[in-house]
Order: structure tokens, then C-alpha cells, then sequence
């Protein structure tokens, strides 16, 4: 299973997960877990964690878009999840919402402004 089969499995069977101080993960109600659910957990644990970064970019960026009505795009960039690579999630209000790797030796926020203010991205 991958770690978004995995989280979909939690929620499927309403179990809770949650990140927690980056690198811990919370699992609830406690009378659902099971020895068998932990070991998996324990077994995918560094990819599960990338999911659910994953998922709260795309929902920060969402929000951004949901609380300024007047604003086509939102962008979040994440510097801290991969040592080598600047994350940036980028959302195109009722179009879509996508995440790009740049290399942090080549990543220029100034550019990538200048870039999304230019004009509408099909």
C-alpha cells in the first residue's frame, strides 16, 4: 500500500491522522488501533508524513483562494520538507492546484512572483 491508500484507509475506517510537530504523526480514536496497524504505519511512516505535507499545502493554498475572492492564483513555497528541492504549490482559482520541485540553488521567489502576476495561466 502507498501512503495515500494508507491515509485512505484510516479515514475509510474514521480513524484520524494527524502530523504533529513535523515528523510525528497522531493516530485516533485510540480503540481502533491495532499491533497490526501500527507496524504499517511505522513501515511507511517517512512517506505518509510527505502526504500529509502534501495535503496541507494544497489546502493552504485552497483557503487563500476561498478567504480572497478576488484573487486568481495562491502559491506556497516549502523550503524545509526536501533538503535539496524548494516545494511550491501553486492553485489556479476554479482550474486546479499542482506542485512543482525547483532546485533551491536555481529557486528565485522573485521570479516566480513576477511570473504569476503576468497574466492568467491556462
Amino acid at each position: 500500500m502507498e501512503a495515500a491508500e494508507i491515509i485512505e484507509y484510516l479515514r475509510d475506517r474514521d480513524l484520524t491522522i494527524t502530523l504533529t510537530d513535523g515528523d510525528s504523526l497522531e493516530l485516533s480514536p485510540a480503540e481502533k488501533i491495532t499491533h497490526e496497524l501500527i507496524e504499517r504505519l511505522r513501515k511507511h511512516k517517512p512517506a505518509i508524513i510527505e502526504e500529509l505535507k502534501r495535503e496541507q499545502r494544497r489546502e493552504k493554498v485552497l483557503r487563500m483562494l476561498e478567504e480572497n475572492p478576488g484573487t486568481q492564483r495562491a502559491f506556497v513555497t516549502d523550503t524545509e520538507s526536501d533538503r535539496h528541492n524548494v516545494i511550491l504549490t501553486i492553485a489556479i482559482k476554479d482550474k486546479y492546484s499542482f506542485e512543482m520541485l525547483i532546485p533551491k540553488s536555481k529557486y528565485d521567489p522573485f521570479a516566480m512572483l513576477e511570473l504569476l502576476e503576468k497574466g492568467p495561466l491556462q
